[in-house]
Parts: structure tokens; C-alpha cells; sequence
């Protein structure tokens, strides 16, 4: 590429990025984890548009640090190669003049990126990456960033900084307060976390265009996905239908895949692009475990604010999924793994273990008013305390506050919008 068109596309790209000062930002605890001074690459992985941009820029200008930066994920950049990046870098010098601290956004776009990267560090300076594809993290990283790198996973908004870009009182017990934080979540949980969802108002086509964006840049291109209509049917079916226990066998007859392998592929992608997450069955048995995966959307927003969606409200599948997030968040961080319980007698949503231990078993149920649902909700919940040995069962409903015993077993009953407060 011409480095006179180079020079204009980064300053460009510096100017929009300099635009973020005039915003108003949700503190992210996300920051925390970036360490400036680390000799490894910093390496923030998320779905797109859940702010890692912005989280990363936050963390080097709070702390006043002359960087530079490019972004890969800009159309006039979709030629560049490995041999280009250098050139890259002679701009980024005379544009910003010295510097020992290198942002870059989307790297995942450019081949044999982890070559260049690891020339940076060779030369002591301070790198830090944007992804939004996992295999960024759990191939390329692993593979050519050996002990040069720290991973920091990034989802849309909490409902914790839902309320903090709200100025919702997150601490107060008054009846005013709680009020407005039930409020706050019922939109929360119908509107989801994507940041720049809270500031715009055709919701539905921005996400329409997010998803688009994903099927074709993250995964299509990425990984030459030549069925494209099929696949793109495929992924807009498991949205509708999530949270889902992915039968790959019905997968595949319904969209006319090749094989099943091709339908645990297509899924992989999704996975890979923080599209969808998902959860395996609880069991002893490792066989067992990689059978009958639950797959569920990234953030709530996706699952109706599409096209066709015809998704309804689904509030019971809109809390488990927040529930579930939060336990991604508050989990996955401290190397423990998260579970459902089903078998022919009952089924719990979640299962946390922090290696075979058990320690907290959770089901999910948007109202308990009908004792029909309670009983079911609190059967499933006791045969998983029996089949897993878990004493800290908790169940968590929209409104609900108790605590009980039954069969031997204590169970706190809390309402969401607190319990994913703490």
C-alpha cells in the first residue's frame, strides 16, 4: 500500500479514537486486569462492539500514556498482509514521533500477525490487542505468543454497569431505590449490554448489522464458510430458540448440512466469534460431558432485536441467560467450570465446580407463583444437591426473597437484579 494513503487512514483512525474523549464511559472492572507494564502482549478478547476499544483506550489515557494506534478492522486496510506491517509502523512514527506503547485494534484480520507482534516485544515495547474471535486466543496465542501474552475476556455491559452508565443506586435499600433498580433491570434484561445500545434508537438495526457484521467478516471469510445461506438459517434458528440443548443430528436435516461434523463445525465458529457460549452437561464421566451442549446468545439483545426474530418476550430464557453470564463472568475468571444438571427425573439449570467439587447449584424461573412451577423448580434443584453432593443451592426469580428448608436441604431464594449485583 501506498504509505502517503497509509498516512491518512492512521491519522484518520487517530482522530476517531481521540473523539472518545468527549464521551461520558462506564469504569469497567476489565481495566484492572491490563497491566501497562507487563513485558507481555495485553490481549482483551470479545464479541464486537462490547467496548474493548474502549476499555483499552480508558486504561491508557487515565494513566496518561503516549501511545499509538491502528485499527485492522477498517475496509481500507482489508488488503494488508504480514508484509505490510512494517510499513505500518514507519507511519505510526512519523504520525505520532516516538512511542513505546503500540494499540491495536481487530489484529485477528491480518495473517501472520503474531510475527510482527513478536518482533514488538523482542524490542521492549509495550503492545496491546483487541480480538474478536477466540481462536485469536486459544490457537494463534497459545501457539506463537508462548508466555508472552495475558488474555482478559471482555462481554457486553453487567447489569452491575448497566447501572453505573444509568446512575442507578446500586447500594441504597429504600423502597425508592429498589424500585429503580427493578426497573432498570426489567429494561436491562429486554434491551441487553451491548455500550452503544444505551445511546441509540433504532436498536434493531444496529444489532442486525452486528450479527451481519460477525456471520461474514469473523466467520464466513475467516473460516471460507461456503454454504453461507445454510449456515446463516442455521445461526439465526439457535438464536431464536436459546438457551438450547443442540441436537446435531436435527441441525443437520433441517439446513441440508453435509454431516453432523459440519453442524458441530458451523457451532464452533459461533462459539469462536463469542456469538453464542455454551455449557456441557454435568457428569462424572468425561464421555458424557461432551454430549448434549447448551448453548445460549452473548447477550440477551441477540435474541430478538433481528430480523424475523419472532422471538416474543421469553422472559425465563432472558433471565437464565443473564444468570448464566454472570456466572461467566464471576466464574470462569477463578479457573472454575460451569454445568447444567438434567437426567429423566428433573433438570438444574446450573452447576458451578471448581474442579469435581460442586459448590453452588442454581436454577433459574421467572415466577414461582403457581405451586406447580415452584414444586418443579425446587425438585430440580434438590435432586441436583443429591447427584452432585452440592450443599449451596440457590434459586433466582424475578422478585423473591426467602430462604427454606425441604428435604433436609437449605435453599435462598433471591431475586435476580440483586443477586447479580454482588
Amino acid at each position: 500500500m501506498d504509505k502517503r494513503i497509509l498516512e491518512t487512514i492512521l491519522a484518520d483512525q487517530s482522530e476517531e479514537l481521540a473523539l472518545k474523549q468527549t464521551n461520558h464511559f462506564c469504569q469497567r472492572k476489565e481495566e484492572e486486569k491490563i497491566d501497562l507494564d507487563s513485558t507481555q502482549a495485553q490481549v482483551v478478547i470479545g464479541v464486537r462492539r462490547s467496548g474493548k476499544s474502549t476499555l483499552c483506550y480508558n486504561v491508557l489515557t487515565r494513566k496518561r500514556i503516549k501511545f499509538a494506534y491502528v485499527n485492522f478492522d477498517d475496509e481500507r486496510l482489508i488488503d494488508i498482509t504480514g508484509n505490510d506491517l512494517n510499513d505500518v509502523l514507519e507511519v505510526l512514527y512519523k504520525i505520532n514521533g516516538d512511542f513505546n506503547y503500540l494499540f491495536i485494534d481487530e489484529i485477528q484480520n491480518i495473517p501472520e500477525w503474531y510475527l510482527f507482534v513478536n518482533r514488538l516485544l523482542r524490542k521492549q515495547m509495550h503492545v496491546i490487542i483487541t480480538g474478536s474471535n477466540a481462536k485469536l486466543l486459544s490457537g494463534e496465542l497459545a501457539t506463537h505468543l508462548t508466555g508472552r501474552h495475558h488474555s482478559i475476556s471482555l462481554f457486553p455491559f453487567s447489569f452491575a454497569e448497566y447501572c453505573v452508565l444509568k446512575k442507578i443506586n446500586t447500594v441504597s435499600k429504600t423502597t425508592r431505590a429498589i424500585s429503580a433498580r427493578r426497573a432498570a433491570f426489567d429494561d436491562y434484561m429486554r434491551e441487553g449490554g451491548f455500550p452503544e445500545l444505551q445511546f441509540i434508537n433504532n436498536t434493531k438495526r444496529y444489532i442486525e448489522e452486528l450479527v451481519n457484521n460477525i456471520l461474514t467478516r469473523d466467520i464466513e471469510q475467516r473460516f471460507r464458510v461456503i454454504h453461507t445461506s445454510s449456515f446463516e438459517l442455521m445461526v439465526h434458528h439457535l438464536l431464536n430458540i436459546s438457551p438450547t440443548i443442540v441436537n446435531y443430528e436435527v441441525i443437520q436435516e433441517a439446513f441440508g448440512l453435509k454431516s453432523q461434523h459440519t453442524a458441530k463445525n458451523y457451532l464452533s465458529y459461533l462459539k469462536q466469534a463469542y456469538l453464542m457460549v455454551g455449557i456441557h452437561k454435568y457428569s462424572p464421566k468425561s464421555r458424557l460431558r461432551l454430549t448434549g451442549e447448551k448453548v445460549y446468545p452473548i447477550d440477551v439483545a441477540l435474541m430478538n432485536k433481528r430480523e424475523d426474530a419472532f422471538a416474543g418476550e421469553n422472559l425465563g430464557w432472558r433471565l437464565e441467560t443473564i444468570v448464566l453470564l454472570y456466572l461467566l463472568r464471576k466464574y470462569k475468571s477463578l479457573d472454575m467450570d460451569i454445568y447444567y444438571y438434567k437426567d429423566r427425573s428433573g433438570e438444574c439449570d446450573f452447576i458451578v465446580c471448581d474442579g469435581r467439587k460442586a459448590i453452588l447449584a442454581v436454577q433459574v424461573s421467572y415466577d414461582i407463583s403457581s405451586i406447580k412451577t415452584r414444586k418443579r423448580e425446587i425438585s430440580g434443584l434438590i435432586l441436583a444437591a443429591k447427584k452432585t453432593g452440592c450443599e449451596n443451592l440457590l434459586m433466582l426469580t424475578d422478585h423473591d426473597y426467602e430462604d427454606l428448608s425441604q428435604g433436609g436441604y437449605k435453599i435462598a431464594i433471591r431475586p435476580v437484579y440483586d443477586y447479580v449485583l454482588e
